[in-house]
């Protein structure tokens, strides 16, 4: 599988720069951003995200629904988040790379900046989520260096990951935007770490929530959407000519 990420990874770039939104670059952007934002309340559908995406246009599937701002603004926050972690892929997880992936998802979010919430910056007030206690403000900034420093020393593969999501969320170092900035890290990670990468998608939003109680529950989690995405993703990557001889 280590060449299959290698060739994801090269293929990815190549898209990005060349802004071919046709293969796997495409594929990724709207995938990532319809489950992450959908995770996290969006009311955006898969079309209308692909229309944003690729036309920077969105029309209501029924005429009965409203499409809030913040949805669009999200959504295009997040297609600016994942171009900047590809520009920063490796890059070792650092707090000023983390805000500055934070920094584009909201920078667009009139909301956000209308309820005084940081943007590309720690939070400046107490937050919970899901009942989980988060770090305090005055301690996110030092907390969050401790966890990246264990994370580079260790071993990366999916159970370090699990764990770091889980560690992350609990510190939820931002005001909001916190999930989302951190599975753009696991992405990141993993190819940065020759794993090949996953989406967590929508409708597994409840395991998912009940895994960051557990860290080998989410390490599953992972495994089983790291096959989903490689099966949707790898005739995106490896040319046919390749196929026989590739080293899974």
């Amino acid at each position: 599988m280590e060449d299959e990420v290698k060739l994801l990874k090269e293929r990815m770039l190549i898209e990005f720069r060349k802004q071919d939104r046709s293969g796997v670059y495409g594929f990724t952007q709207r995938e990532m951003a319809y489950n992450s934002n959908r995770i996290e309340g969006s009311t955006l559908s898969k079309d209308q995200t692909a229309s944003l995406f690729y036309t920077r246009t969105v029309e209501s599937d029924d005429d009965s629904i409203i499409i809030r701002s913040k949805d669009i603004e999200e959504m295009t926050g997040h297609f600016l988040m994942f171009n900047e972690m590809l520009k920063t892929i490796d890059e070792p997880l650092t707090g000023k790379l983390i805000k500055s992936y934070h920094y584009r998802l909201k920078k667009l979010v009139f909301e956000d900046m209308a309820n005084g919430y940081p943007v590309g910056e720690y939070k400046n007030r107490a937050n919970i989520v899901s009942g989980i206690k988060t770090c305090p403000p005055e301690e996110v900034e030092e907390k969050i260096n401790e966890l990246f420093d264990w994370y580079e020393a260790h071993e990366k593969n999916l159970g370090t990951l699990a764990k770091l999501h889980i560690e992350y969320e609990k510190i939820h170092p931002f005001q909001d935007g916190n999930g989302r900035t951190g599975r753009i890290i696991l992405y990141k990670e993993c190819l940065r770490n020759g794993i090949y990468p996953f989406v967590i998608e929508d409708s597994r939003k409840v395991e998912y929530y009940h895994a960051l109680r557990d860290e080998g529950q989410l390490e599953k989690l992972f495994a089983s959407e790291q096959s989903i995405y490689r099966e949707n993703t790898v005739a995106l990557v490896v040319p046919v000519s390749r196929k026989n001889g590739m080293r899974m």
